[in-house]
């Protein structure tokens, strides 16, 4: 007999509208060194309807699930053909399926427009509005550009010196970021490895590109990795240098992302922000604010007590 994770496996070659992050290479991608598994729902005939893959965490004697990093979609897909009144049902099935895993935690954020919020709320789980800011139509290309900010414009007025490069690599790309960080003062949130490994994964499934920014000189001003399923475009991980804040490379870069998107007859997803200061920045482009939820639910009350004591120590040694 067939494992969950065979039959997934199968049916992703065929199911054209999953995104892109619910994909099995997505996952293999974006979990490598750890478990990732998916729970299945069949209708009538024995074919899939509903599948939740998910990141199975361990920490000391607790299972959990939590989002993938660089993974803004996952949660339970539901077949568009899926009649409404049997959405209740299969949520159902799905949250005894959960239980059964004898988790302590379970979060994850459902794709937009997602008819199991509303049931998986009915069903005692926790919902949170979530936003990300898209460009649905990209058609009149002129009238994309027309819904920027004044602030925008004169950006791009800046960048006319510029031109943009589709060579980069990987291994340039994860550079520059690393930089770009440092002249923030910050980090970088991934490793060279995770970012080799998604890109590998997803060129071979021909869904990514870089796209960089350079000066007349060919400095490097800013880059950023896309991705992109059969609706959505989404812009993935974008990175600027704050020494060429001033070139208009910033607006530069979204604005061949949206060309690029507009070549690929998809939609841009810039990938959303809670932050209010990244959000400004998308909301300049003329994109419309777009909810989708996550979905949360605690299974044992010492976790809670444990993510908050988590919480709090980041915040005091920030």
């Amino acid at each position: 007999m067939t494992t969950n994770k065979e039959q997934y496996r199968t049916f992703c070659k065929s199911e054209k509208n999953l995104p892109i992050c619910m994909n099995d290479w997505w996952m293999d991608a974006v979990c490598a060194g750890k478990q990732w598994d998916v729970l299945l729902s069949h209708d009538a005939s024995g074919k899939i309807q509903a599948a939740l893959p998910y990141l199975l965490r361990k920490r000391a004697w607790s299972r959990y699930i939590i989002m993938p990093q660089m993974t803004q979609i996952g949660g339970l897909w539901i077949r568009k053909d899926v009649p409404q009144d049997q959405v209740q049902l299969i949520c159902q099935e799905f949250s005894s399926q959960l239980q059964s895993l004898k988790l302590a935690y379970y979060y994850q954020h459902f794709p937009l427009g997602s008819p199991a919020v509303e049931a998986f709320k009915q069903l005692g789980f926790k919902t949170k509005e979530r936003i990300t800011y898209r460009i649905e139509d990209l058609s009149d290309l002129d009238g994309v550009i027309a819904s920027f900010s004044k602030n925008k414009k004169r950006q791009l007025q800046k960048a006319l010196s510029l031109h943009v490069d589709y060579l980069l690599t990987a291994e340039e790309f994860y550079r520059f970021h690393v930089q770009c960080m440092k002249e923030q003062g910050k980090t970088i949130s991934y490793t060279r490895e995770f970012l080799l490994v998604l890109e590998r994964k997803s060129n071979r499934h021909k869904r990514s590109q870089f796209i960089a920014i350079r000066n007349a000189d060919n400095v490097l001003l800013a880059a950023a990795f896309l991705v992109w399923d059969n609706r959505s475009m989404y812009y993935l991980i974008p990175c600027y240098s704050s020494l060429y804040k001033d070139s208009g490379a910033s607006a530069l870069l979204v604005l061949e992302s949206i060309k690029f998107a507009r070549e690929k007859e998809v939609t841009f997803d810039f990938e959303g922000s809670m932050v209010s200061g990244i959000a400004n920045h998308y909301k300049q482009f003329g994109s419309t604010a777009t909810t989708y939820y996550s979905v949360e639910k605690y299974y044992k009350w010492w976790f809670r007590l444990a993510n908050l004591y988590y919480y709090l120590k980041q915040r005091l040694t920030r």
